[in-house]
């Protein structure tokens, strides 16, 4: 574990959570820090959503410990649901209600008065951009305006921590963009994040640090940025394959991981920038694409390319 824990608001320790035989979490340890966005990545099944329920303290812990500013999931579960905002993954929000009568009525679980919860809600609906949407019925809004409706909701009693839980699966570039400048104004602001995400792009715009989990076990820690140039380096050459290639590319880059996807090789070396331009300035390599390295990248190298349900 690469990250010190000992003042990290979050704080897990041998953190396990087990179904009968099956070990959904195995014994990871993390600290999560005051104030940063950090991610959990992995495939279906990894892990991760299991672990955010224990952190919610919906979820007991099988063994190990885990510490949410100070307090013990175990024994304090209520003061720290006070201060956690949830955002999940699906759309629950109550279609029969108005998207202000939304946010009051969630608002009674942290009892907020109504004339506070209304100041609030009025406060959101500014932050969000959906001052117009007051009086509209959930039904009656688009899916983008819906995730930013269970933003406003999860922020309604002023969390030090929010949760998100693919905040902008299936949404629009522009819809996702907004999402994104709302989730750094409050990090800006000092409110902790958690994030879930399947887009890699999202986690490496928005995450100070992540961790990528598989079969319950942390893999890999560290800043994006990081984590690309440690396991793919800075630069990827494809070009379409061909056996002569491979086998060209194979003695000129003998450090180098080859890997063959949809036609094409795809070459990943730890070699500083500008190789690849080199080999392509003296010789023609069909379809040959030179490009940066990304999280996306790193994430399949590490998790593999095969399809989890």
């Amino acid at each position: 574990m690469s990250q010190n824990t000992d003042d990290a608001l979050i704080k897990a320790k041998n953190l396990t959570k087990k179904y009968r035989d099956f070990t959904a979490v195995d014994s990871i340890n993390f600290g999560i820090s005051n104030g940063e966005c950090f991610g959990l990545l992995g495939p279906n099944g990894a892990g991760k959503t299991t672990t955010i329920k224990m952190i919610q303290c919906v979820l007991p812990l099988t063994a190990g410990a885990l510490m949410v500013a100070g307090m013990d999931v175990t024994k304090r579960s209520r003061e720290i649901k006070a201060m956690i905002g949830i955002a999940p993954q699906e759309d629950n929000l109550d279609p029969d209600f108005t998207v202000v009568y939304n946010l009051v009525v969630y608002a009674r679980y942290f009892d907020i008065p109504k004339t506070e919860s209304l100041a609030r809600a009025g406060q959101l609906l500014k932050f969000m951009q959906l001052e117009e949407k007051r009086d509209v019925l959930i039904g009656n809004l688009s899916s983008g305006m819906k995730r930013r409706v269970i933003l406003m909701r999860a922020l309604i009693n002023q969390p030090q921590i929010l949760i998100l839980d693919e905040p902008t699966t299936g949404l629009d570039p522009q819809a996702r963009h907004l999402i994104w400048d709302k989730i750094k104004r409050l990090k800006k602001q000092g409110v902790t994040i958690v994030l879930t995400t399947h887009y890699m792009e999202e986690a490496a715009h928005l995450c100070d640090r992540m961790l990528i989990m598989d079969n319950g076990k942390i893999i890999e820690e560290g800043n994006p940025e990081t984590l690309v140039k440690k396991h793919v380096g800075e630069e990827v050459l494809e070009v379409a394959y061909d056996e002569k290639v491979m086998d060209y590319l194979k003695s000129s880059f003998p450090e180098a991981k080859l890997e063959i996807v949809n036609d094409r090789i795809q070459v990943f070396s730890s070699q500083p920038r500008g190789l690849f331009t080199e080999i392509l300035d003296k010789f023609s390599f069909k379809g040959a694409i030179l490009r940066n390295a990304n999280l996306e990248d790193t994430f399949l190298k590490l998790t593999g390319r095969r399809l989890r349900e």
